[in-house]
């Protein structure tokens, strides 16, 4: 586009060609009111406050929408201009209740802030007013509708963001309204409630539940931070009351992943931070019940039972459990404890049971293994492959991007997944793989883009080897034979391929549907075979792009805390490497791999590991075949647990340390797409629960052992010197957004995306990826595949949501989807209880009877310990990840009579 210029107010600016109005004063620092634009929706012209004078032009233009021209010249703030707003505001006021003094958005309302500005105290207009009754059936917030603007912001937000269109304008003339349909309260609808209309609502229309009462605007503080859920990093702007406590949270419009919106959890989830449940004291077991304990006597305790035990056994006889959900610090110094004081790399984290496939197939394939390119890029790729994630679920923010590529951009979405999830509706194809059957379906479209001669050839030469005899392999899987495996129709598989090969731009987006499989890695590095073979990687909206299921999965990752590597995955069976570690933390390093999650459990069963320090983990839930991780962690000599509630793994154990949540503590989480960002403190811990950081350092100590940092930017200092892909980072550079890694100096901008000349490993290999089935198919007498994931509502094991009352009471009880096929069968109703069995245990749920599950095919989520799925799934492992198989096991379902 080329350049205009105009006059604004006497003064000169130029812009871009297609700028508003109000976008070019905005640049010059000139504010023109506005109570319905607000940046990143498209402009709705419906409160005309933003008028301004264009000589030349008729009548008053809305600088909103009105779009710049050469020679234009700007009046903002004419008489006739604040006249014309004076008459907006009056109109308004007219029919607003004028309760400032008690209204929550009292001093961040723009109707109140514009009234003022304009010297508009009251309105000359009476008549009939409207008077409506609080909607309060959302458990989160209320709307009020009698102090609605009709800016439709909300309706904006809903239909063109969350692309939900729970609500919109309804009736007509004075009796204008937003409402859902029927005008049916919010709680009756599918309202998702994300929240987004109650962060852009300017009036107090839309209001907060939990912030009722609890302070004005202008005495809240407020601290910037990162989300504690999911992998997607999203800007938090939490808001602390002069009682310490949170009130609510908002986020920032400039935030590079989220862009201000935000999802049901990172909106509203953080009520269990204030729960009367949280650990305040440390625990100590005595005849089997714990009694509360000083810090000197639990950590004293701790420390002489891993010596002894260290003594008694050897180092080896001794695992320890990092968490995602920690920050890179705690991470750092937590595997750092594992190798350094104990002297054992048996050192793992629930990547284990999540991504462990992603970063073995990937760092395989292309050198690297996390997510090649940016949240950002999403919305410009020309055709997006969805497989193995439900998105708008697990990452909500992360779908948004999808969905804006589909519906303004014109990309082609391409969904591969057994279950009918949300983004089948907006999908071109919708591929319906039986469930373990990924890699033959990719094989499948890889064999039609090389027979059509639809693959990349100049990348291939230039940029990647291994190519002829992955030509030759895949012959063998054409769509025919790749329709009897999957039981996708060949000719759904053959558009795929030509979709997805034909795109200038095409993004592969997965998750857990795709790593939890005694064939993960397979499945993984299909994906990277297929990105190579179109010339997809190394670009911007291309890649393969793996969503991880914890805020911090990746950090802990990159930071170590894992049996194989040290921080920044430099492999602890290299002398050079060790060395260098050595050098830094002064003591002789372990040079043979740890165990695993799951090989830990084992290894406990057996009586080969004695005992566990577990931080921030609750494998009791989250680990496959429960029973048998349970009996291991019974049989354990000593198990002490860090955490923020008394989890079903705290109950296991010996000594119960308390630990401060991320919003009571500083440091940084990576997110997904290898961001790191800032996590500050907003509020103190409660009790006498201490940072991660800090319990780590004082057990250390107590074991001889000096971890001395004065805070964590002193320990990302420590890890930048030792970890390359963070060698530029520290605190004072992650400020404004963070950055992305590999950010090797100081002066290095961070990478947006990766692979761009050249692959980490220098060129891309293709590899052989033959199909194999499922560790455990469907028989006799365990009919149904059972397949597991997660909800919008829940995270986890649910030790967070699950102290969240609107959460619960929005998705109170652990659910199996069952076919209306199936269900019939076995004489199953919707809503009744039923029995649900595998070869390794048994549960019981609740049935819901839908269509988002084929035939022969049961859903459940892991949350729920009145509904634990892990009794049911196989602990059968991915032999070179490691990965437990937790999305195909064989059951039944029987019903409760």
């Amino acid at each position: 586009m080329g350049k205009v210029s105009l006059m604004i107010d006497g003064r000169k600016v130029t812009v871009e060609e297609g700028t508003t109005i109000l976008e070019a004063a905005k640049s010059i620092g000139v504010e023109i009111p506005h109570l319905c634009y607000m940046e990143g929706l498209p402009p709705t012209s419906a409160c005309r406050l933003c008028v301004v004078e264009v000589e030349g032009a008729k009548t008053l233009v809305p600088a909103c929408s009105y779009p710049v021209s050469d020679g234009m010249v700007v009046w903002t703030d004419t008489e006739r201009v604040r006249r014309a707003r004076r008459m907006i505001i009056e109109l308004l006021i007219s029919d607003h209740p004028l309760d400032c003094m008690t209204c929550e958005k009292s001093g961040s309302c723009l109707l109140e802030k514009y009234a003022y500005e304009l010297d508009v105290p009251s309105s000359r207009f009476a008549g009939e007013r409207h008077s409506y009754p609080v909607d309060d059936s959302n458990p989160f917030f209320e709307r009020d509708y009698s102090k609605c603007v009709l800016c439709g912001r909300c309706v904006t937000v809903c239909q063109e963001v969350q692309y939900q269109g729970i609500i919109d304008f309804i009736y007509r003339g004075f009796r204008t309204k937003i409402g859902a349909e029927f005008d049916l309260p919010l709680g009756e609808t599918d309202c998702v409630s994300c929240g987004n209309c109650v962060l852009v609502c300017p009036v107090g229309a839309l209001v907060e539940k939990a912030r009722k009462r609890k302070g004005r605007e202008w005495e809240l503080r407020k601290v910037e931070t990162t989300c504690p859920y999911c992998g997607c990093g999203c800007t938090l702007i939490v808001h602390v009351n002069k009682e310490g406590r949170i009130v609510k949270i908002t986020s920032d419009p400039e935030s590079p992943v989220n862009r201000g919106w935000l999802c049901v959890k990172g909106k509203f989830g953080f009520e269990f931070t204030h729960s009367p449940d949280r650990l305040t004291k440390p625990l100590i077991k005595e005849n089997g019940r714990f009694r509360e304990a000083s810090w000197e006597e639990a950590l004293n305790l701790v420390a002489s039972k891993l010596k002894e035990i260290k003594e008694k056994y050897g180092p080896d006889a001794i695992a320890g459990l990092s968490s995602a959900k920690c920050t890179n610090e705690e991470n750092y110094l937590f595997q750092k404890f594992m190798r350094a004081v104990i002297g054992t790399n048996n050192v793992d984290h629930c990547a284990r049971l999540c991504h462990a496939s992603t970063v073995a197939g990937l760092a395989r394939a292309f050198g690297s293994g996390a997510m090649t390119n940016s949240i950002e890029e999403i919305a410009n790729a020309d055709c997006i492959l969805v497989t193995g994630s439900n998105t708008t679920e697990n990452h909500p923010i992360v779908a948004l991007r999808i969905k804006e590529a589909v519906m303004k951009n014109g990309a082609k979405l391409i969904v591969a997944d057994p279950r009918r999830i949300e983004l089948v509706e907006f999908a071109t194809i919708w591929l319906r793989q039986k469930p373990g059957t990924d890699v033959a379906l990719f094989n499948g479209i890889m064999n039609v883009i090389i027979s059509e001669g639809l693959y990349d050839e100049e990348f291939i030469r230039s940029r990647t080897e291994g190519f002829e005899e992955f030509k030759e392999f895949i012959r063998d899987y054409t769509p025919e034979a790749v329709e009897r495996i999957t039981g996708v129709p060949a000719s759904k598989i053959i558009e795929a391929a030509r979709l997805y090969a034909k795109a200038e731009r095409a993004s592969i987006i997965y998750s857990m549907g795709i790593t939890q499989h005694t064939t993960g890695t397979d499945n993984v590095l299909a994906l990277a075979n297929l990105a190579m073979l179109t010339g997809n990687v190394g670009k911007e909206s291309t890649g393969v792009n793996p969503l991880r299921g914890q805020n911090n999965v990746q950090g802990a990752c990159d930071l170590g805390a894992l049996p194989n590597v040290l921080p920044g995955y430099q492999r602890v069976d290299d002398p050079e490497i060790r060395g260098k570690f050595e050098r830094v933390w002064g003591v002789k390093l372990p040079e043979k791999p740890g165990l695993t999650v799951v090989e830990m459990m084992h290894a406990a069963e057996e009586g080969g590991i004695k005992a566990m320090y577990i931080m921030g983990e609750n494998p009791a839930l989250s680990d496959p075949n429960l029973n048998r991780t349970r009996k291991a962690l019974e049989k354990l000599e000593f198990l002490v647990v860090q955490d923020i509630f008394l989890t079903e793994t705290a109950e296991y154990a010996d000594v119960v340390l308390p630990a401060a949540s991320s919003f009571e503590k500083d440091g940084t989480f990576t997110n997904t797409e290898r961001r790191v960002q800032r996590v500050r403190k907003a509020i103190d811990p409660p009790g006498e629960a201490m940072p991660d950081w800090r319990i780590i350092c004082e057990l250390a100590k107590r074991m001889g052992y000096e971890m001395d940092y004065d805070s964590p930017a002193q320990i990302m200092d420590e890890i930048a010197s030792l970890t390359p892909i963070y060698g530029g980072m520290s605190y004072d550079r992650l400020e404004n957004g963070g950055l992305q890694w590999p950010c090797p100096d100081r002066s290095h901008p961070g990478t947006k995306f990766l692979h761009k000349d050249r692959f980490a490993r220098g060129l891309g290999l293709f590899h052989i990826t033959p199909y194999k089935p499922p560790a455990e198919e469907p028989d006799e007498e365990y009919p149904l595949i059972l397949t597991t994931g997660r909800v919008l509502y829940h995270w986890h094991t649910r030790s967070m949501t699950s102290r969240v009352e609107g959460l619960n009471e929005i998705y109170p009880e652990g659910l199996i989807e069952i076919s209306p096929e199936d269900a019939e069968e076995l004489g199953i109703r919707d809503g009744e209880m039923v029995r649900v069995r595998s070869r390794r245990g048994e549960t019981t749920a609740k049935a819901q009877v839908t269509e988002r599950v084929p035939k022969g095919t049961v859903f459940m989520t892991f949350h729920f310990r009145e509904a634990a799925a892990n009794l049911l799934t196989n602990d059968a492992l991915d032999p070179v990840a490691k990965i437990p198989e937790l999305k195909v096991c064989a059951v039944r379902v029987e019903k409760i009579t």
